[in-house]
């Protein structure tokens, strides 16, 4: 039987375009002291290292691992870096949880960071993602592979400019109760809508922004809690899918799956569901972080997390549904459309749902948030993280 796991400490940056007064070094260890303090630990006590950070390339430093290992004072603790694209903090956060869950450790720091802003290159490298005798060509991006998501979604769902804009303003809206969140000014509806289109329909205040950060948190096992932890967000589920790189398997008549949907998403969900004992999500969970950089995105992910039927996520947002204060609410800390430091980022939804389940989360905190769920996205469009997050084991 696996050993029952928790996140006992959460440490985050402030997540901001750039940080020119640190280095990635000094963020992973900024975060890393954070968590370390809120759990009542000190670095003598961890044992095992999981780092989630970009390939060298995005972040224009050769072998960053060891570097960030060094300012981390690992040795001589093992340490396993982790990359897997926009999930990284959540493959990460497995990584971390498998080291306690196995009995291997009984403390572990996960700490993910990133800094892509500051490299000149990365654009380049980013460009290189896509098969290049199929896709390459098109200039197929992150932009435009979910801006096609979202001409499914209207075509399919009927879903509106208005019904995406509605996420982009919950998500600002929340973002103000996060000091940590990259972009807290207000936005209304009209701004949204008035805003440029970046790759039809997807608008400016569509799209997440590219933050510089880093967020961490520490893992114990269950006698190390106990002993140790008046409040803790054990980890009840968990589950992990990936599918094709190519975009053009996943569009166009006789696939399995539609573009508008993230079945895959589901698929996570339904395995962490069922570890959890979670029958029915949308009344079973209490607060959602969830990896959306896109307004499109949060739609399907809302669907294939069973908060809402496949076609009416659109609807149920602009209803109000996903606010703090309404049936589920989604992204309490403002999520990736308000802050996304891509290599931390789906940690940060990690630390976000433990906070509410320990009751930490100060004014973004939802009352009486007992179970949590947290999503990653990653690649292109081709990994999926689920995690259920509980206040009790």
């Amino acid at each position: 039987m696996p050993v029952k796991t928790a996140i006992v400490g959460v440490g985050q940056t402030d997540y901001r375009f750039k940080r020119t007064d640190v280095t990635i070094q000094e963020l992973a260890v900024e975060a890393s002291l954070k968590a370390l303090e809120h759990a009542g630990m000190t670095m003598g006590d961890i044992d095992a290292i999981v780092l989630g950070i970009a390939p060298d390339a995005l972040l224009g430093i050769n072998a960053v691992d060891r570097w960030i290992g060094e300012a981390l004072g690992v040795a001589p603790r093992p340490l396993l870096r982790v990359n897997t694209g926009g999930t990284t903090g959540a493959a990460a956060a497995q990584a971390g949880y498998a080291h306690v869950a196995s009995g291997m450790a009984r403390r572990v720091l996960v700490v993910a960071a990133d800094k892509v802003s500051e490299s000149p290159d990365a654009q380049w490298v980013l460009n290189t993602a896509m098969d290049p005798i199929y896709e390459r060509s098109v200039a197929l991006n992150a932009i435009n592979m979910c801006s096609f998501q979202a001409v499914r979604q209207m075509d399919q769902y009927k879903v509106t400019e208005r019904q995406l804009a509605s996420v982009a303003v919950r998500s600002r809206k929340h973002a103000q109760l996060n000091p940590h969140a990259h972009l807290r000014a207000p936005i209304t509806l009209d701004d949204v809508l008035s805003s440029r289109y970046v790759c039809w329909p997807l608008k400016l205040l569509d799209c997440c922004p590219r933050s510089s950060g880093a967020c961490a948190v520490i893992m114990a096992a269950e006698p190390v809690v106990r002993a140790n932890h008046s409040r803790a967000a054990w980890i009840r589920g968990m589950g992990a899918t990936s599918n094709t790189i190519y975009m053009g398997d996943k569009m166009g008549p006789g696939r399995d799956v539609d573009h508008a949907d993230w079945d895959e998403l589901a698929m996570a969900a339904a395995r962490a569901y069922k570890q959890a004992g979670i029958t029915d999500p949308a009344r079973q969970i209490d607060v959602a972080e969830i990896y959306a950089p896109f307004t499109c995105t949060e739609i399907a992910a809302v669907e294939a997390l069973g908060f809402a039927k496949k076609g009416s996520g659109g609807l149920m947002s602009e209803q109000g549904m996903f606010d703090m204060n309404g049936a589920i609410p989604v992204n309490p800390s403002g999520g990736v459309l308000s802050a996304n430091p891509i290599s931390a980022t789906a940690l940060a939804r990690i630390a976000e749902a433990a906070l509410q389940v320990m009751g930490d989360a100060g004014p973004r905190q939802v009352p009486g948030a007992h179970q949590a769920v947290a999503t990653g996205i990653g690649g292109t469009l081709q990994f999926h993280t689920c995690m259920v997050l509980a206040s009790d084991a």
